[in-house]
């Protein structure tokens, strides 16, 4: 039976990605969508929900523009390179607009269950119930994206802190905390060193008394801002990176950590961890070594024990007078509408072929989107997903062997546990290129890269040395953008454009990408020489 209708579980980034791949296919989408509106997490509202993702007012994305865009519909050129949440959720609605996404959602509709049809084996269909208003309903669909992402349960650890239950202050989990003003001139401690532990005790540090970050094993802290004023994952994210990463790993690490150093020294400011760069998720912040040396946010270790009134740290210094206490402590994700026997979360793990089909199924008609860390964004990650999971639904991609597929699955779970320290967050990570071009390879969309240097040279040199934005997807293969060279060779000028509101006359700021692609050039041109002698 062909695959015709499909359940998109979320209208967030991946949601809308999924309804736009479908609708690319020929596909009829039916998108369910618990809120009233789009945006999933990047959507902010004044009071946190139950089972939905939730930000505070100040955030900005960790990933700029021209990496975290969509791959067929780059981002405005006078948009900022790191953005508010208020400009995602322009461009999702603009995202929308253009590709006329808003009719296939039915908003303030919770999924109550996904089901396998009585004959599964044979159709591949799903029995999805929904309620709105409280009137459920039941339909049938061929084909099922379940795309709800990985920030929607807050994992709120008390059973790890003794004493919690006599403490007289206030403590909440980071998805509750929205705006500093109720913590002005209080002693808060903060607990978790992630990216949101970071930016809500920066923030914190501003209007408050004295902020505590308290952390465990410490972190890395990167710059958003990077080489030459450019985006750390513009300058950092390639394709040549990532072959240096898998070539000289610990070369690598020893190159990113002194260069992390140079600019605030970890272990003099008590962030230092025993754990190399790349095994652990890094922290973005570039506001904390100044609050630290200033004095406002005072790095602490892990919290020992509470008292009625304030918290005993493992290294036995006490803090009294404690007001308040965030716990940044990460997510767990889980799907309880659907059945165990199709999705099995345990303490964070999950067994996906690809982070995204269950590869026990009869049919490949259930495809779990966005259910991955990655170091770089997730947008484009997600839309590639939806790309390669329309492509298997309609039977244009055949996945291996369940073996094959097991094999997989095992081999990215040791590398993981090779590679990061034990962490609730380390079940799912990626690393941005790599990942990327998995996907690529199964959807038929990777670019190649050897044919790329003889047909067009100066493309090839800008998709191996220059960022990998996700335009370098739609270069070939299903769904080609006849745009894609164009964005990729006017990706400096979009990044450029926010930051040049004082034109000046004799700038020299756009030579030094096009001299480093001519560096790479001859290198390239003097080893093959030097091979060929």
């Amino acid at each position: 039976m062909a695959v015709k209708t499909v359940a998109v579980i979320g209208a967030g980034a991946s949601g809308l990605a999924a309804i736009k791949c479908c609708l690319d296919e020929g596909l009829e989408p039916t998108c369910f969508e618990k809120s009233e509106d789009i945006g999933g997490l990047w959507r902010y509202k004044d009071n946190s929900e139950d089972d939905r993702a939730s930000i505070y007012k100040s955030v900005i994305i960790n990933t700029s523009k021209e990496m975290m865009c969509f791959s067929d519909f780059p981002i405005p050129e006078h948009f900022p390179n790191y953005m508010h949440n208020s400009k995602i959720m322009e461009y999702f609605r603009m995202y929308a607009e253009k590709f006329d996404l808003l009719n296939h959602i039915q908003f303030k509709t919770t999924v109550c269950s996904i089901k396998r049809s009585p004959n599964f084996s044979a159709t591949g269909q799903w029995i999805v119930t929904t309620e709105k208003e409280d009137k459920q309903d039941v339909a049938v669909f061929d084909a099922v994206m379940i795309c709800t992402g990985h920030h929607t349960f807050p994992n709120l650890p008390l059973y790890s802190f003794p004493g919690i239950e006599k403490f007289n202050g206030q403590y909440l989990h980071s998805r509750d905390y929205k705006i500093p003003d109720s913590f002005k001139d209080k002693r808060i401690v903060v607990i978790g060193i992630g990216n949101s532990g970071g930016d809500i005790a920066v923030e914190l540090s501003r209007t408050a008394q004295q902020v505590f970050l308290s952390t465990r094993r410490g972190a890395w802290i990167v710059n958003r801002v990077s080489v030459n004023g450019y985006p750390v994952d513009i300058a950092k994210i390639s394709r040549f990176t990532s072959l240096l990463q898998k070539a000289l790993p610990t070369v690598l690490n020893y190159i990113t950590e002194k260069a992390i150093n140079n600019r605030i020294n970890h272990g003099n400011y008590g962030l230092l961890p025993q754990h190399r760069y790349n095994s652990q998720h890094p922290t973005v912040n570039d506001d904390l070594p100044n609050r630290i040396i200033s004095g406002f946010v005072q790095i602490r270790p892990n919290i020992k024990a509470f008292t009625d009134t304030g918290v005993i740290f493992e290294d036995g210094t006490k803090e009294e007078d404690i007001d308040a206490v965030i716990f940044a402590t990460g997510y767990s994700f889980s799907f309880p509408f659907c059945e165990e026997s199709v999705i099995n979360v345990k303490g964070n793990k999950i067994a996906l072929y690809k982070f995204m089909f269950p590869y026990h199924l009869e049919k490949p008609t259930l495809a779990v989107v966005g259910l991955i860390q990655p170091i770089g964004a997730i947008m484009p990650i997600s839309e590639l997903q939806c790309r390669l999971a329309t492509q298997v639904f309609k039977g244009l991609v055949q996945l291996p062997s369940k073996e094959s597929m097991t094999t997989d699955i095992v081999y990215k779970k040791y590398k993981m546990s090779k590679r990061y320290v034990e962490s609730q967050r380390h079940t799912i990570q990626v690393d941005y290129v790599e990942y990327m071009d998995e996907l690529a390879t199964l959807a038929g969309v990777k670019p190649n890269l050897f044919r790329m240097f003889f047909a067009d040279p100066w493309l090839a040199l800008h998709v191996f040395f220059g960022p990998c934005t996700p335009y370098q997807y739609r270069l070939t293969g299903p769904g080609k953008w006849s745009g894609a060279r164009e964005a990729i060779l006017t990706q400096w000028k979009r990044i450029l454009k926010p930051t040049q509101t004082r034109v000046l006359e004799n700038s020299t700021v756009n030579r030094s990408i096009p001299l480093m692609l001519i560096a790479c050039a001859a290198l390239i041109f003097l080893t093959a020489l030097f091979l060929h002698l």
